[in-house]
C-alpha cells in the first residue's frame, strides 16, 4: 500500500500533523492557564487587603479571629472560587476556610509571597496550593495585622476547589472537546491540502518512473523522448534527474543501436574473411595437391608454373592476414600516435621507389609532382607511409597497363595535402559512401578482384587516428582521386 512515494509522503504528512496537533494543543492549554491565571491574579490583586479592611479583621493592631472565622463562612458562602489561609510570619498554616479533610500542607512557600509583595515579576505569580504537595496557583496576600507589623499573612488563592471542580468539567464537556474538534478540522484540512500539494511535486517523478519502466520494457532500445521538454539541467533535483536520464537513456539506445550494428557488420567481416581465405587457400592446396599426385608425370616447366601460382596464392593470404592484425591493432582504443616532422615529399619518393619494380610488372607509370617549399608535416611517419602504400597500390590495381598514376603534394591552408589519382574505370556515385568500407567490392567491371582486401579501411582507420579523412571523388570512366591532408609542422 506505501510502496509509492506519494504515499510515503502522504503517511509522514499524516503523522507529522497528528504530532504538531498533540503539540500545540499541549501548548495552547499551558498559555491559555498561565494567560487565565496572569488575568485573575491581576483583577484580584488587592482582594486580601480588601478583605482585611472590609473585614475590620485587624482591631486594635491585633487579628480579631470572631472576625476572621465568620469571614471564612461568609465568603465561603458568596464566593466558592476562593479559599482562604492565615499564615504565620514562617508559612506555617494557622487556620483556613477550605475542607479540612483535604488541606495536606503545613506551610507554604514564603518566596512567592514575597515576590508578589515587592512586585518583582511581572508575570502570574504561582504559589502553593495547601491541597496538594505539588500544585502551583495564583494568589493574592497581605500582611497582617499591618505591612509595618507582620505577625502573618492573609494567603487567599483565588482558584480554589469548587472552581477546579467546575473548570475540569467545562474542559471536559465544552473547551477541551471545541478544541479537538477544532484541531481536528485544521489537520484534516492541511492533510488534504498538503496530498494535493504531494500529488503535484510528485507527478514529475510518476512520470519519469513510468519512462524508466517504458524504456526497460523495450529492452533499453527505445528513447523517452516525452521527458526531453520538462527536463533541464537548470532546474530542481527532479529536473536534473530526468535531464540525466534522458542523456543516459539516449547513450545507452546509441550503444546498443552501434553494438548490433557492430555485430552485423562483424558477422559480415567473419563471412568475407572466410571467403577470402578459403579461395586463395584452397586454390593453393589444389595445385599443391596436384604436384604431389602427379609429380612424376609433370615437366619441370610446369612444376615451376604450379609452385609460382601456389606462391601467389600463399602470398595473397600472407598479405590477408596482415591486413586484418594491422587493422586490428588499429582499432584498440589505447592505440597511440608517434608524431613527428618528417617530409611528406621524401617520403612519398620512398614508396615509389619501394613500389617501381611492382609498377614495371604492371607496366603502369608512377610519377610525383611535388610542389615547391612544400613544409614538414606532422604524424607517425611508419602509418603515413601505410596509408600512401595501401592508396597507391590501390589506383595501380584498378589502372589499366599502358596508363599512369600521379601522386600530388602540396601546400593548403595550414596543412599539407597528397592527391593520389588514377586512370581507371572510375567508381560508380553509389559506391563511393562505401568505399572505405572492409571487403567492400565496387560494382563497376574494373573493381572486380579476387577479394575487396582491407587497404582502403586501414588508410581510412590511420587518417582518423590522425584526427584527418581521406576523401575519394570519381565518376563512371574518369579515374579515381584520393585525398587526405596532414597538419603542416609549426617551429616553435
Amino acid at each position: 500500500m506505501f510502496k509509492s512515494l506519494y504515499a510515503k509522503l502522504s503517511l509522514a504528512l499524516a503523522l507529522l500533523l497528528i504530532v504538531v496537533g498533540i503539540v500545540y494543543a499541549i501548548i495552547n492549554l499551558s498559555v491559555t492557564q498561565r494567560h487565565l491565571d496572569a488575568i485573575n491574579q491581576t483583577l484580584n490583586r488587592d482582594l486580601a487587603r480588601n478583605l482585611v479592611a472590609d473585614r475590620k479583621l485587624v482591631q486594635q493592631g491585633e487579628l480579631d479571629d470572631t472576625a476572621l472565622k465568620q469571614a471564612f463562612h461568609d465568603y465561603m458562602q458568596i464566593n466558592p472560587n476562593i479559599e482562604i489561609y492565615l499564615l504565620d510570619s514562617f508559612g506555617r498554616i494557622i487556620s483556613f476556610s477550605a475542607d479540612p479533610d483535604k488541606v495536606i500542607r503545613e506551610r507554604v512557600s514564603l518566596d512567592p509571597i514575597k515576590d508578589f509583595l515587592e512586585q518583582h515579576n511581572k508575570g502570574p505569580i504561582l504559589g502553593d496550593d495547601p491541597r496538594s504537595l505539588d500544585r502551583k496557583k495564583a494568589f493574592s496576600v497581605t500582611p497582617v495585622p499591618s505591612p509595618n507589623s507582620v505577625d502573618g499573612y492573609l494567603y487567599v488563592v483565588l482558584r480554589g476547589e469548587a472552581f477546579d471542580v467546575v473548570a475540569n468539567a467545562l474542559r471536559e464537556n465544552y473547551l477541551l472537546g471545541a478544541s479537538v474538534y477544532a484541531i481536528a478540522i485544521s489537520l484534516v484540512v492541511a492533510l488534504l491540502i498538503g496530498m494535493v500539494i504531494f500529488w503535484m511535486m510528485t507527478r514529475r517523478l510518476r512520470w519519469l518512473s513510468d519512462a524508466m519502466d517504458r524504456f526497460r520494457g523495450s529492452d533499453f532500445a527505445a528513447e523517452p523522448s516525452e521527458l526531453t521538454i520538462s527536463a533541464s539541467p537548470d532546474g530542481d533535483e527532479i529536473d536534473r534527474l530526468g535531464h540525466t536520464f534522458v542523456l543516459m537513456s539516449t547513450k545507452i539506445a546509441n550503444q546498443i543501436e552501434m553494438l548490433t550494428s557492430q555485430d552485423a557488420a562483424r558477422r559480415e567481416m567473419v563471412a568475407n574473411i572466410s571467403h577470402d581465405l578459403r579461395t586463395p587457400l584452397a586454390s593453393m592446396n589444389g595445385y599443391l595437391e596436384t604436384m604431389k599426385l602427379k609429380a612424376r608425370e609433370l615437366s619441370e616447366a610446369e612444376t615451376r608454373e604450379y609452385l609460382d601460382v601456389a606462391l601467389k596464392y600463399g602470398q595473397q593470404l600472407a598479405r590477408l592476414v596482415e591486413d586484418l592484425f594491422e587493422l586490428a591493432k588499429l582499432d584498440t582504443i589505447d592505440q597511440k600516435l608517434n608524431k613527428e616532422p618528417f617530409s611528406l615529399s621524401d617520403l612519398v619518393q620512398d614508396v615509389l621507389q619501394k613500389l617501381r619494380i611492382q609498377a614495371e610488372n604492371k607496366e603502369i607509370r608512377v610519377r610525383a609532382e611535388i610542389e615547391s617549399d612544400v613544409p614538414l608535416a606532422c604524424g607517425d611517419i611508419r602509418l603515413v607511409e601505410r596509408v600512401l602504400e595501401n592508396v597507391l597500390v590501390n589506383a595501380m590495381h584498378h589502372t589499366p597497363r599502358g596508363t599512369e598514376v600521379k601522386i600530388n603534394v602540396s601546400t593548403y591552408h595550414d596543412r599539407v595535402r597528397v592527391e593520389i589519382i588514377d586512370n581507371g574505370a572510375g567508381i560508380a556515385q553509389s559506391d563511393i559512401p562505401h568505399v572505405f568500407e572492409r571487403f567492400f567490392q565496387g560494382t563497376t567491371s574494373a573493381s572486380q578482384s579476387t577479394h575487396a582486401g582491407l587497404g582502403l579501411a586501414i588508410a581510412k582507420r590511420i587518417m582518423e587516428l590522425h584526427g584527418h579523412e581521406i576523401r575519394v571523388t570519381s565518376a563512371p570512366g574518369a579515374g579515381a582521386t584520393f585525398t587526405f591532408e596532414l597538419a603542416a609542422h609549426t617551429p616553435l
